[in-house]
């Protein structure tokens, strides 16, 4: 039986015990249903081969390739991977357009007993309600965007305020960068699993709550954000945190600890600075780096680099904004912070 999808909210109203992508290891990688495992029927050698025949033998001489291979696939995931399911499983099962690959193997899954549907259209139909959400449909919550200079701790206060009840999206946690050029978190995902991620949790906000998600700039590390979410940000009121230098410094050697047990990568990223910063101050950050003083890198860096670029940008700029300062950013305030940013929330809600 195929389900056809009709928002990206359908797969966990119903219920299936688990949901399979068979398509091959590459296409599952770029992107692919949330929750999904892979069992492909093809892998990626296997699928270009069959499209190979396709192309220059025949269709026919290719679907009897790949039933033959599909089969031979089907056969080790049931002895491997499906050796324990029960007799009342129920799983989905999708490819790349809800036909043979799925198909073929649903076929095989149906005869030993189990529950299995596919997916209407496959990844395709996913990928059209992905980019719906993300251009034609409007937000569905009021937005508030949390502001404030590098090393303010808005990453933080904003997972602070999710234990807390608040509504908000993590585009950083998302993206899996920290949105700045020392954030990388070693490896993003591709652009579609990005997109599909942000489109599922929007999908899923609650219209009667603020939604908050941290200021960014159009790219997260190498990922864009949709344009339509993009203006909503632009046009959002803000709440702006500040704090102390001195402040900011701490909690970015604190945070930022990763890259003291990297050095040459932290090296390698300050030189992408030298464009823009004369060569005795770059020396100096790279002694700072080299003797391991975080800190005093952190301090030196939000002074002359960070720091005057949030300047320059928001003077380009015209957000409602209301501010929330904070002496100290020591883990044991930030709790309290994050009870006044819900105060200044439900307010401007």
């Amino acid at each position: 039986m195929a389900v056809t999808l009709t928002s990206l909210t359908d797969l966990a109203a119903r219920g299936f015990d688990e949901i399979i992508d068979v398509r091959s290891p590459a296409e599952y990688a770029d992107d692919h249903m949330p929750g999904a495992v892979s069992l492909p029927v093809l892998d990626d050698a296997e699928r270009a081969r069959v499209g190979t025949i396709y192309k220059q033998v025949a269709p026919f001489d290719a679907r009897k390739a790949g039933a033959a291979l599909i089969a031979r696939n089907a056969a080790h995931h049931i002895e491997t991977a499906l050796i324990d399911r029960p007799g009342g499983w129920r799983p989905l099962l999708y490819c790349w357009r809800g036909g043979q690959r799925s198909g073929s193997f649903a076929t095989i899954l149906g005869q030993i007993g189990w529950r299995v549907e596919i997916v209407a259209g496959g990844y395709k139909s996913w990928r059209r309600l992905v980019l719906q959400e993300l251009v034609e449909v409007p937000l569905r919550a009021p937005l508030v965007v949390l502001d404030g200079n590098t090393g303010t701790a808005k990453t933080e206060l904003l997972a602070r305020l999710a234990a807390l009840g608040g509504q908000v999206i993590d585009l950083e946690g998302l993206a899996n960068h920290r949105g700045s050029l020392f954030g990388g978190m070693g490896g993003q995902p591709s652009q579609r699993m990005f997109e599909g991620r942000l489109a599922c949790a929007l999908a899923a906000l609650d219209p009667a709550r603020v939604l908050v998600v941290e200021a960014e700039s159009a790219r997260i590390g190498d990922l864009r954000l949709p344009p339509q979410l993009w203006r909503a940000m632009c046009a959002a009121p803000r709440i702006e945190i500040t704090a102390p230098r001195p402040e900011r410094a701490a909690y970015l050697a604190r945070s930022y600890g990763d890259l003291a047990a990297d050095p040459a990568r932290l090296a390698a990223t300050i030189e992408r600075l030298r464009l823009y910063h004369p060569a005795a101050l770059i020396a100096e950050w790279q002694t700072l780096a080299a003797s391991g003083d975080l800190q005093a890198l952190a301090e030196g860096l939000t002074a002359a680099h960070y720091d005057p670029r949030y300047t320059r940008h928001r003077a380009r700029t015209a957000h409602p904004r209301s501010v929330l300062a904070l002496d100290s950013l020591a883990p044991g305030n930030l709790t309290n912070a994050a009870l006044r940013l819900m105060d200044m929330i439900a307010r401007m809600g």
